[in-house]
C-alpha cells in the first residue's frame, strides 16, 4: 500500500485535479491521499493558503475581507463545476464566511480550510472516503504531534481496500482547536500518514522530477537525482538545498518507509527515491549526490602561538557566542588556529562587543573577522571511497580563479565544504557541476 501526498501545483486546477486522479487509478495500491490547499494556477496567481492568512489580517484590523473570500470561494466552486460533481460546498462555504463575519474562527483554523475543502472535493471525485485531519492528527499541548494517538485514529478510521482521502497541513489540540504545521505542513501529514498504516512507500507528488543535483536558477538543465540517502539529504537540506524539511521525512525515516518524489506533470519520470541506505549502485561513476550552498557568512579566526598545548581556548570562544545565542555553522581549525564559520546576521548587530568578549577570554594573538563569505557543499556518500577527490575540487577552483577562503571536511567523506566569496558563488558550483557530473 502507497500513501500518496499531492502538493499546492497539482491542486490548482480541475486539469490537475484529472491528472491526480489518472495517476491514482494507474496503480491500485495507492489507496491513501493526502492534498494541499489549491496554489498557483500560473506566474502572478495567488496560493489559496496566502489569500487565507490575507483574509485573517483584514478580520484583525476590522477591514471587510468579502472580495478575498469570493476569490477563494470561486476556485473551489469552479473547480466542482468543471469536474461536474455534485458536492454541495457552497454549505462549507456559507459556514466559514458566517463565522468570519462575527470573528468566531482562529487563524489556524481559518487558513486550514484550503487543505480540507481541497480534500472534500477530491475525495468525492474520486468515490473515496474522506478523513479529516483534525479527527486523528494530535497534538501534545506543546505542540508536538502524539505520534502513538496519531496512528491509532488513522488505523481505526481506514477502511482497508477502500481509499482515503485526508487534508494536509493541520490537525486538532488536546481541547479539539485546529492548529496547524509550519508551512509545508501536508508534507509531514503525508509522512505521518505512512507511518501510522506502515506503508511500503510514501510518494509525494510536486511539480519537479525529483531532486536536482544543483539549483537550476545557477546550473543549465541539472540531473535528477536517483537515489538519496536520508543522511545525503540532511547534508544537502543543510547546506542550503531546497528539498522537504527534515520534520516532513522523520516519521517515514523512523519506520524505514521509503519516500518517492515524483512530479504530478511528468508522471512517467520516476524522480528521487530516499531511503535509509541502498542496495547496488545506480549510477556507478557518480559520486557526487549534489551540490549545493548558502551567501553571506562570516568566519572570525583567531591565532595563538602554542594552542595545541593549552586547553579550552575553542571552549571559550564557543561560550561567548552561545551567551549571545548565536550557533556556528563550521569550526575549521588548524595547529594553531582556529575558525568559527556563522551566518552574517547572527553576529552583525553584536560583532564589536562579541569580538571584545572573545579577546579577553581567550587572549589570541590575532582576531580577524572576514565577511561576504559564501559555503559551497559537495555532498556524496560515495566520496569517502574515491582517492583524491579533494584535490580534484580544489584543483577545479583553482584553474577557474576561485580563491577558496575555508575548507572543512567530515571524518565519514559525506561532504566537502569550502568557503569562497560571495561573488564567486554561483561560479563555484558551476565548476564543480561541469567538472564532476557533466564528464
Amino acid at each position: 500500500m502507497k500513501v500518496v501526498k499531492f502538493g499546492g501545483s497539482s491542486m490548482a486546477d480541475a486539469g490537475q485535479y484529472r491528472k491526480v486522479r489518472d495517476i491514482l487509478m494507474a496503480d491500485p495500491e495507492r489507496k491513501v491521499v493526502v492534498v494541499s490547499a489549491a496554489g498557483k494556477r500560473y506566474s502572478g496567481d495567488h496560493k489559496l493558503t496566502d489569500l487565507l492568512y490575507l483574509c485573517y489580517a483584514h478580520i484583525q484590523y476590522g477591514v471587510d475581507c468579502s472580495t478575498i473570500f469570493d476569490a477563494i470561494a470561486n476556485r473551489y466552486i469552479d473547480i466542482r463545476n468543471e469536474l461536474g460533481l455534485a458536492l454541495p460546498i457552497e454549505v462549507d462555504l456559507e459556514l466559514l464566511k458566517h463565522r468570519i463575519d462575527a470573528k468566531e474562527i482562529s487563524q489556524e483554523e481559518l487558513v486550514s480550510r484550503g487543505e480540507y475543502l481541497s480534500a472534500k472535493l477530491m475525495a468525492d471525485y474520486l468515490g473515496f472516503q474522506f478523513i479529516d485531519a483534525a479527527d486523528w492528527v494530535k497534538f501534545n499541548m506543546d505542540g508536538t504531534v502524539n505520534e502513538e494517538e496519531s496512528y491509532k485514529a488513522l488505523q481505526s478510521q481506514v477502511i482497508l481496500g477502500y481509499g482515503a482521502v485526508i487534508p494536509g497541513f493541520y490537525g486538532a489540540m488536546p481541547d479539539g482547536t485546529i492548529h496547524t504545521f509550519s508551512r509545508g505542513g501536508s508534507d509531514i501529514t503525508g509522512a505521518l500518514a505512512a507511518a501510522a498504516l506502515d506503508a511500503d512507500v510514501y510518494e509525494n507528488w510536486t511539480d519537479v522530477s525529483g531532486f536536482l543535483m544543483a539549483d537550476p536558477r545557477i546550473v543549465d538543465d541539472p540531473q535528477a537525482i536517483p537515489e538519496v540517502t536520508y543522511d545525503e539529504l540532511r547534508e544537502l537540506s543543510y547546506s542550503g538545498a531546497q528539498v522537504l524539511h527534515e520534520d516532513s521525512i522523520f516519521p517515514v525515516r523512523e519506520k524505514n518507509i521509503p519516500v518517492n518524489i515524483r512530479n504530478t506533470n511528468d508522471p512517467a519520470a520516476p524522480g528521487t527515491m530516499i531511503q535509509e541506505k541502498f542496495v547496488g549502485d545506480h549510477d556507478p561513476d557518480r559520486f557526487i549526490t549534489g551540490i549545493t550552498g548558502k551567501k553571506d557568512f562570516s568566519i572570525i579566526s583567531l591565532s595563538k602561538r602554542g594552542m595545541s598545548n593549552q586547553v579550552g581556548v575553542l571552549r571559550k570562544v564557543l561560550t561567548v557566542l552561545e551567551r549571545h545565542g548565536i550557533s556556528v555553522d563550521y569550526v575549521p581549525n588548524g595547529i594553531d588556529n582556529v575558525s568559527v564559520v556563522l551566518p552574517t546576521s547572527s553576529i552583525e548587530k553584536e560583532l564589536y562587543t562579541i569580538m571584545a568578549e572573545i579577546k579577553k577570554e581567550a587572549q589570541p594573538d590575532t582576531l580577524d573577522v572576514h565577511h561576504q563569505i559564501a559555503v559551497v557543499a559537495a555532498v556524496g556518500r560515495k566520496m569517502a571511497f574515491r582517492p583524491g577527490i579533494s584535490g580534484k575540487i580544489f584543483a577545479a577552483l583553482g584553474e577557474s580563479g576561485i580563491n577558496i577562503r575555508m575548507i572543512n571536511q567530515g571524518p565519514d567523506e559525506l561532504n566537502i565544504i569550502f568557503g569562497v566569496d560571495n561573488k564567486d558563488f554561483k561560479e563555484a558550483i558551476r565548476v564543480l557541476y561541469n567538472s564532476f557530473v557533466t564528464k
